[in-house]
């Protein structure tokens, strides 16, 4: 078994993670950071996609749904699925408050779309809770969907090593194998 804390204090260490790592670590930075990005990739792929392509505006939406999950699995990967439970939604509520604040940068712009018209401040209101919903229906059920391949891919490799004392620990939610 791996030792995971030194015999010696003499061992220690301080390791800074690399910069990805460290702002996938904290649920308000990468929520953020996700939901300004996406909210300018998707201005930009709606200002260049011609109105009647609506094929590559739906397949633009799709990748940026898919960019939104990738997003939230960097996040949720630094911690155990216990934990998951309170930062998917959190990190789908970041990503919502960064988004419709980039919107309201591009609506004062007159760059924000709603359809195939500008979008203007009466629009928002309904465009945050539109946001809301979705990202948080599709990061939860992305959580959950997540949630069960990891589990299944855990046991498998557990039974594979012949560890059955320890699979039946994660599974009864215990730290230690009896």
């Amino acid at each position: 078994m791996v030792a995971y804390f030194p015999r010696h204090t003499i061992a220690w260490k301080v390791e800074e993670p690399a910069a990805f790592r460290a702002i996938t670590l904290s649920v308000v930075e990468s929520g953020l950071l996700a939901g300004v990005l996406l909210r300018l990739v998707r201005a930009l792929a709606l200002a260049y996609i011609p109105e009647s392509r609506w094929v590559l505006a739906g397949g633009a939406i799709a990748v940026l749904a898919l960019a939104l999950c990738a997003a939230a699995a960097a996040h949720l990967a630094n911690y155990p699925i216990r934990h998951w439970v309170w930062r998917a939604p959190a990190f789908a509520v970041m990503a919502v408050v960064g988004k419709m604040a980039t919107s309201l940068i591009l609506i004062a712009a007159h760059r924000e779309r709603l359809g195939s018209a500008r979008a203007d401040w009466d629009d928002w209101p309904s465009m945050a809770a539109r946001a809301l919903l979705w990202d948080l229906v599709l990061i939860c059920v992305f959580a959950l969907l997540l949630a069960a391949v990891v589990q299944i891919v855990r046991s498998a490799l557990l039974r594979h090593e012949h560890r059955a004392s320890t699979v039946v620990a994660v599974h009864e939610g215990r730290t230690e194998p009896s």
